[in-house]
Parts: C-alpha cells; structure tokens; sequence
C-alpha cells in the first residue's frame, strides 16, 4: 500500500510517495525547476493563481508515478501540507474569484491593527492567542472593503490546502487547525471566535466545517482522478498547514518537543499543553495537527523572516560563483566571531519577534585588511544562529523546554558552522533528520486512514541522520559573541 503526500509551496509543489509497509519514499520530487511565479500588482501585494498550483499537481503526480513505477491501484490515502494564511475565495460553482493572497502579502495589516485595539488587545491575546494581524481573516475583510463585488460572490473563504482538497474531492470543508491560522478560533470558548466575526461582519457560512486533521475529509473524485492518474476514491485523510506539518514530519507532537527550519526564513515551533501567549505577539500560537477540544495540543510558532535569505542575497551579490556546500567548507576555517564581523539578519521586512520593527540587515566591524568572503559568509551564519536564540529566549519565557531541536538535514542545518552555533548558543541538543513536509503528509495520511494505528507506528522508520551536542570548549567564547551582536541589535530597536 502506498500513500501520497503533497507539500504546496509558494515556491514549488513536492511531492512524496511512501510504501506504507516499510516506511520507505518509493519516489519523491518537486515541480517546476525554476521557483514558482509570484505577482505583485501594487507594493506590498503578493498573489498567486490558484490554478496554478493544482496544474502542477498533477504534472508532478504523473512524473513520480512514472518515475516510481508506481501501480494506481496501491495508492490508498493522500495528505497535504500548505503555504499557511492564504486566502482562496470561491463561488457557487467551485469557481476562483480572484487570485490568492498569499502568506507574504502584507495589504491587511492595517485591518488587523484596527480589529486588536477595537476589540481589545488582552482579549485578541487570551482567547485567539494572536493579534488579528495580517492573518486569513483581516485578508477576506480586505476583499470585502477593497472589492464589494467579488465578495457578494463568495461561497466559500478557504486555505490553500482547503482548496487542493477540494480540487480533489469536490468536497469543501477545513480543519481546526487551519481555522486557528486563520484566526477565526476563540481558544477560551473553543468554537468560531464571535468577536473575529462580528467585528469583521463575516458570515460564518463562508467559513468552511472543521474536521480533526487525521481524517477522512473527502475521496478523489473521477475525474481528479484521470487528471492525475490514479483510481477513484482514494481517501484524502492528512491536512496541515507547513510549519505544523513540519514540526509532524519531526515526530514533535508532545509537550517540550520543537522543530526548526532554517531556509528563506527561519522557524522554530514548539508544543505546549498550556493556552498561553507572548503579552507583545511575538510569537504566534496555533492549533497542532494533534489538537482537539479535549486534548490541548498547540503549536508556539516563532518566525524570522530574514535568515537563509541573507545569505542567499550574499551569495549572489559578491560575485562568487561557489556553492553553498563549498562556503559551508571554507568558513569552517574562520574562528568563532568571526574576528569582530558582525552580521544583522533581519532585512526582508518587519520582523514580529521585534515587535514589528523592520531593523533591515546589517554588516558592521568590516576591517579591509582581515575580512574576505568567508569572514562575510560565516558572520551571517552566526547573525542567524544568534536571531534563533534571541526569538527562542521568548519562548522560554512563555514556559516552553528547549534542549532538543528535531530538524531536517537541508538548507542551513546542512552547514557544520550553522549548526554548531546555534547548538552552542542555545544549549540545546540538535537531532536532524532524513524528512521533509511532503513524506510527513504521506505519513499524516496513512495515519488519519487508520493504516498506521498510532504516531509511534507511522514514524518507526524515520531516520536520524546526526545529533549535534554543545561543545564545552567553546560556549563562552560563543556567549560573548552573541552579547557583541545583541548590543549591536539593541541600536536598531
């Protein structure tokens, strides 16, 4: 038995398929090549067409079944992992209505500014556990004051996971983990927030039903089906926003557990069984795939907006043409410190653990006769290893365990120097993984289908690539360093 797993990024679709059985990816890949298209008709807009991302669905299901020689007929359940605070509207017909506005989109901060005052920041904080932000819900209250026409069309306001799964099964519903990303989730009340709705002046009928996200939410119809090449009736059983998902893909379903991720941005996401909040929002906390109205399971989700990004934008901009494992090798040579370089990370746009503050990014202490580019290279990897432990000190204080880190072997935890800095810095123990969010969704589906029996079942195979310890010898020389690029934060603040 096999089961598909769908990973829907703003810059690819993923893909895995995985033999049920053994726990084994039988074929994995991602589409397109080159990053996905993302529009921006006005400053601060980012859209994307729908359509887009269910055509290269099916471009990439065809392929790997290809490729895997994959029998249609052994594909028993499919899962999916999304680009979370999306908004996707549609009519009566299923049809799209406008393009959607994506995670990066920033038009609705204003409306959600308003609605935390309006109705109240400690009520916001301790029922929603969130401002309004720039979340789903000030985006749809967006269409409503900026495109009256288009919103007395909506049937449905939904996610871009609710509008894959409905693409597949024809079947509109979400789950209560997405409704809390959207901030629609009174925490306190455990129901569709009243006070989001009535403020908005949303009508609750545009908001799809939850189910729990292990479950069967709809089948492939005939004709996704034969668009896909696959059979009928296939459940789809997994769905999960990314950072959610890809704290699952980890195993982090419990209580002290966290994930991270170190790509264009930088996540740490941690579990607690606490309803709990950071009194300056800067930290956001959602509903865990594992959580329900009786058993208390959310996600702390601290983000960075500028990490891997600064050192892509280094990387292209200094004229070097080496790749980034060679950097990752030739920095090991700098020492710790990078011989007074210092590196601020945060230049792609305002960061939420800064209180919103846009600091952009920073190189200072720049000496011609000893820095070069891996002086440079190694800086920004420090400056971002220090940003987690600035942001995961917050999390700390919310009550929250940090001395084990699950993340995947990719993106900044491929480099040794990244990685040991932040284990250093941090105290924590770090664990990395042969995982990423589409086999998690392929997992997440086997278990909501009841092939897999428990968590613990679904991840027997899962396998730990490396574990990286804080080394002695080098944690105060690394104390000191940070306390250098937390006074030089403080000037920007």
């Amino acid at each position: 038995m096999l089961s598909i797993g769908y990973d829907i990024g703003s810059s690819s679709i993923k893909c895995s398929i995985i033999n049920i059985e053994k726990g084994s990816v039988v074929s994995e890949g991602s589409y397109p090549s080159e990053e996905m298209e993302i529009t921006s008709p006005k400053p601060n807009w980012a859209e994307q067409d729908p359509e887009l991302w269910w055509k290269y669905i099916k471009i990439i299901t065809k392929d790997l079944i290809k490729k895997g020689s994959v029998k249609a007929d052994e594909v028993v359940s499919i899962g999916l992992s999304y680009q979370m605070h999306g908004l996707v509207i549609v009519d009566k017909n299923q049809n799209v209505l406008r393009p959607s506005i994506i995670w990066c989109d920033s038009r609705a901060v204003q409306i959600g500014n308003n609605a935390f005052e309006a109705i109240g920041k400690q009520k916001c904080l301790s029922n929603l556990l969130n401002s309004p932000g720039n979340f789903t819900a000030s985006k749809l209250r967006w269409v409503r004051e900026n495109e009256p026409d288009v919103y007395k069309n909506i049937h449905k306001a939904m996610l871009p996971g609710d509008y894959i799964a409905m693409k597949l099964s024809g079947e509109i519903n979400t789950t209560y983990s997405g409704l809390s990303e959207g901030i629609y989730w009174d925490f306190k009340e455990n129901q569709l927030s009243k006070d989001v709705l009535s403020y908005y002046d949303i009508d609750e009928n545009i908001l799809p039903a939850p189910n729990n996200t292990f479950s069967v939410q709809g089948k492939l119809t005939k004709q996704a089906a034969e668009e896909l090449g696959l059979k009928e009736g296939i459940v789809i059983s997994y769905r999960a926003g990314d950072q959610p998902n890809n704290a699952f893909s980890l195993n982090v379903l419990n209580p002290g557990e966290i994930a991270a991720t170190g790509g264009t941005s930088g996540v740490v996401y941690g579990i607690t069984e606490k309803v709990n909040y950071d009194s300056l929002s800067r930290v956001n906390q959602f509903a865990h795939v594992n959580y329900s109205k009786e058993n208390t399971r959310l996600g702390v989700l601290l983000c960075i907006n500028g990490t891997g990004i600064q050192y892509s934008w280094m990387r292209k901009n200094t004229g070097t043409n080496l790749s980034y494992s060679e950097i990752n090798k030739l920095i090991e040579k700098v020492p710790i410190g990078s011989e007074g370089l210092i590196a601020i990370p945060f230049g792609n746009g305002a960061e939420r653990m800064l209180e919103n503050k846009n600091t952009n990014a920073h190189i200072l202490g720049i000496d011609f006769n000893r820095h070069s580019h891996p002086h440079l290279f190694r800086s920004i990897q420090e400056g971002i290893a220090f940003s987690f432990k600035y942001g995961m000190d917050i999390m700390r204080d919310m009550g929250l365990k940090m001395d084990v880190i699950r993340a995947s072997k990719a993106n900044m935890f491929l480099s040794p120097t990244f990685r040991q800095t932040l284990s250093n810095i941090t105290g924590a123990t770090i664990e990395l993984y042969d995982t990423n969010g589409s086999q998690g969704a392929a997992r997440g589906a086997a278990v909501g289908a009841g092939y897999y029996k428990s968590f613990k079942e679904a991840f027997t195979n899962l396998t730990l690539l490396e574990t990286v310890k804080p080394e002695e010898k080098d944690l105060e020389v690394t104390k000191n360093f940070y306390q250098n690029w937390y006074e030089q934060l403080k000037k920007f603040l």
